[in-house]
C-alpha cells in the first residue's frame, strides 16, 4: 500500500485547567467558530474543540501548560480586516505583518487567552494561494 497524506484533520493548542470558559468566549465568541462535541471518552481531559473552516482546533488541558510564543498555526481566511476590528474590540493586541505583502498575502498575529501564537493569513487574487496542485488543475478551463 502506497502512503499519502491527504491533509490535516486538526491542531491542537495546549491551554491551563479550568481554560474552558474563556476557550469558548475567544474562540467561539471572538473568532466565530462552531465548538464541536468531544467525544465521551475524551471529555474527562477538558478542553474544548471548534471547528475552523474544514479544520478542527482543539484545546487541550496539559498539566505543566506554557504558551507556544514562536511555534503557531496559521489559519487562510477571507476577512482579514473585519477579524482584526473585532479582535481589538475584544482587547487583544493584533500585531500587523506586512513582510509578505508583495507575494500578494496580508497578515497579523495575535494570542489566544492562554497566549499561544496565532497567525491569521488572507491571500488576495494575484497573490499566493493555499490551493493544491489538484485543485489548482480542477480550476483550469477544459
Amino acid at each position: 500500500m502506497t502512503i499519502r497524506f491527504t491533509g490535516i484533520d486538526h491542531v491542537q493548542l495546549a491551554a491551563p485547567a479550568g481554560c474552558e470558559a474563556e476557550a469558548r468566549r475567544f474562540y467561539g465568541s471572538v473568532l466565530g467558530w462552531e465548538e464541536l462535541p468531544k467525544p465521551a471518552s475524551l471529555q474527562a481531559r477538558g478542553g474544548a474543540w471548534f471547528r475552523c473552516g474544514m479544520h478542527e482546533v482543539h484545546i487541550g488541558v496539559q498539566a505543566d501548560f506554557r504558551p507556544a510564543k514562536k511555534a503557531h498555526p496559521g489559519f487562510a481566511m477571507i476577512g482579514l480586516d473585519e477579524l482584526r476590528n473585532r479582535l481589538v474590540e475584544a482587547g487583544v493586541p493584533v500585531t500587523d505583518d506586512a513582510l509578505r505583502e508583495d507575494e500578494g498575502l496580508q497578515r497579523l498575529f495575535a494570542e489566544d487567552p492562554f497566549g499561544n501564537r496565532l497567525e491569521f493569513l488572507q491571500y488576495d487574487s494575484n497573490g499566493v494561494t493555499t490551493m493544491s496542485k489538484e485543485e489548482k488543475r480542477d480550476e483550469q478551463p477544459e
